[in-house]
């Protein structure tokens, strides 16, 4: 074996020993928690100190915090509801994403199992006169199905898909409706635009994608569903940040934020605002954005499906902290960060359930180790995440960039670093 193959089989092999959390015994938690608090070169009094100041009431003594904290990093004891919200306040997350809890998964094919229709019987009922309404539940479910696939499902699969669904709940507005069902199928044909317009932009198809956004946005107006309206939105911002267009990410989530309230939508605003004062420069805005986003979501219950594209789950927290932390040089926290995101995002035998997430992430540890020096670490984590074969290449371009920019600037005369620009440069060929 070579030493590159071997340093990169070292570093995954390094990486799946981190998403499986038990390498030393400890839980995932209690590990974070040691990590957290040396990436902030906090010594445990420090941090008892933090958690102390985040308090909106008196807590024990010091002595007996920092014995409770000594217990929590070494795994012995875990802390208790109490406790959790106030530590993941102090490290500027929130508690379901740093004590996760097992939600609910597969709840669509429950559902789907519990109306008795399969998808022939669904698409020959959605033939009929009328519209009954477990046509809607059955229907409803499958949109729900078509985004929870978002993640993972090929792009071009998923783009046939829903095209085809779209059809088939449009030609419904023809049918004898009532008013509640003329919505419910709006709403319906809104969010499933919305899914077949981030599809589109992520194969870089931008003018297809930004007329689906509008027309999500015109059928969530229409049905005056909140949460279409939201995410259309958000897939503005979206757009601009990975186009370069930072005011654009600001007008657009503000407008968002205005019509969606404190929803999970909301959360997502809050962190393409946070991204793009990051890119700006302004760290002060960033923060305010980031702990805007981790107080919403920090009031919002756990999602029942948390591939749904179109839910925030608590552990995307760390996804978005990750970019913000990573783009302000803050290496240590950006590498917590990362290797959170790409543990919790690896199920347990090694499959990857978020490519998306974890490629941001390797890109991340890429930047850092090209910081550092380790051109080679560097380059091997560029390889890992532009090799995924599920891609958002807008989103991937951009962060890319980043690398290509510290190769350009620190190695340019490097073979290694001058070979992986070129394998960049053919992404979006």
């Amino acid at each position: 074996m070579s030493p590159s193959c071997h340093q990169r089989c070292g570093a995954i092999l390094r990486g799946m020993a981190d998403r499986n959390g038990h390498e030393d015994g400890r839980p995932a938690w209690a590990r974070r928690l040691r990590a957290e608090r040396q990436a902030r070169g906090w010594s445990q009094p420090d941090a008892v100190r933090a958690l102390t100041s985040h308090s909106d009431r008196p807590l024990p003594a010091a002595s007996s915090l920092l014995r409770n904290w000594k217990r929590w990093e070494t795994g012995e004891v875990e802390p208790d509801a109490f406790y959790k919200p106030l530590i993941a306040k102090t490290f500027g997350t929130v508690s379901a994403a740093f004590f996760p809890s097992p939600g609910p998964r597969g709840a669509s094919a429950e559902l789907i199992a519990g109306t008795g229709l399969d998808t022939l019987e669904l698409v020959a009922r959605l033939r009929a006169s009328d519209v009954s309404q477990a046509t809607l539940d059955a229907l409803r479910i499958t949109a729900d199905r078509l985004c929870s696939e978002y993640p993972y499902l090929s792009p071009e699969q998923l783009s046939v898909e829903g095209h085809a669904w779209l059809r088939r709940i449009c030609g419904l507005l023809d049918r004898r409706l009532t008013l509640a069902q003329h919505r419910e199928i709006l709403s319906l044909a809104g969010l499933v635009s919305l899914l077949v317009g981030c599809v589109e932009y992520d194969l870089g198809l931008r003018r297809e994608a930004k007329a689906t956004r509008r027309a999500a946005l015109s059928l969530g107006q229409e049905a005056d569903d909140v949460d279409v309206i939201g995410w259309a939105h958000e897939m503005a911002a979206w757009f601009a940040i990975t186009q370069g267009d930072y005011r654009g990410v600001l007008v657009a989530a503000a407008e968002g934020e205005q019509t969606a309230s404190r929803r999970s939508v909301t959360v997502q605003l809050a962190a393409q605002r946070a991204k793009a004062w990051a890119r700006i420069g302004d760290y002060r805005e960033m923060e305010k954005a980031l702990d805007h986003g981790r107080a919403v979501l920090e009031t919002l219950p756990y999602p029942e499906d948390v591939d749904h594209h179109f839910v925030v789950d608590p552990a995307k927290f760390d996804f978005y902290a990750m970019d913000c932390y990573r783009l302000f040089g803050d290496n240590d926290r950006a590498t917590v960060y990362a290797e959170e995101v790409i543990r919790t995002s690896t199920d347990l035998d090694g499959t990857p359930r978020k490519p998306m997430r974890i490629a941001e992430a390797e890109i991340t540890l890429a930047v850092v180790a090209a910081r550092q020096g380790d051109v080679e670490q560097a380059v091997e984590w560029g390889r890992q995440a532009i090799s995924g074969e599920r891609k958002s290449l807008p989103s991937l371009l951009m962060v890319t960039g980043e690398l290509r920019d510290a190769f350009v600037r620190t190695y340019p005369t490097v073979p290694a670093a001058r070979d992986f620009l070129e394998e960049v440069g053919q992404l979006g060929a």
